[in-house]
């Protein structure tokens, strides 16, 4: 790939990230002066985005992210699915709690990948696609924790079913992902060594998805 295509594309993924971390919209004034770019540079990238339908402008001229991206999205779920499974698997054996994959998708939480370990009887009733508020339940407690900069675990009990307990951490060094690992369970949890295990699973979910 030739230098400047290369710069070209990597302003976009760059204006493409900006776009996804903003909730309001930019002015492409706003994003030139983030981008550290030109205007008509700026406007040339999201010339392009809109046609391809991976950015989109409100009625007062903010720019938003297409929902081009959406297409990305649902392709990208499976091949999370598939990689945090292995994972999961061990975490809810050495748990003995069901074991899952959250990842954040507006002010939600949405379970794209759940283990129940195979050797207890009881287990919580939650499900691949299972959503929930980001501010009830461990798992997204924890992606709001790193959203203001704590990478630790976070627990919680009852919040989305009564006599349920949870533990869970988000999954740092992935701009691109906001998710969180963590169990669940009726039975006893030892939160800080519950802690320690979704701690594990979450570092080693990342260090997968980095390769």
């Amino acid at each position: 790939m030739a230098a400047e295509q290369a710069q070209t594309l990597e302003r976009g993924l760059r204006l493409l990230r900006v776009l996804a971390e903003g909730q309001r919209g930019h002015t492409p004034t706003e994003l030139a002066a983030e981008l550290g770019l030109s205007r008509p540079v700026v406007y040339r990238l999201l010339t392009t985005l809109q046609q391809e339908g991976f950015a989109r402008r409100d009625a007062e001229g903010r720019v938003h992210l297409g929902f081009g991206v959406l297409v990305l999205a649902q392709a990208v779920q499976p091949l999370l699915r598939a990689a945090a499974l292995p994972a999961l698997r061990r975490l809810a054996e050495r748990a003995g709690a069901t074991a899952h994959l959250t990842v954040a998708e507006g002010g939600d939480g949405l379970a794209i990948a759940v283990v129940e370990p195979s050797w207890t009887d009881l287990h919580v009733a939650y499900r691949e696609g299972s959503r929930h508020p980001l501010s009830k339940g461990a798992a997204g407690l924890a992606i709001l924790a790193r959203r203001a900069g704590d990478e630790g675990f976070q627990a919680s009990a009852g919040q989305l079913q009564e006599g349920a307990r949870g533990v869970a951490a988000p999954i740092s060094g992935l701009p691109w992902l906001e998710a969180s690992v963590g169990v669940i369970t009726f039975g006893q949890l030892d939160v800080a060594a519950a802690g320690e295990l979704v701690v594990g699973a979450a570092r080693e979910l990342a260090d997968a998805l980095s390769r």
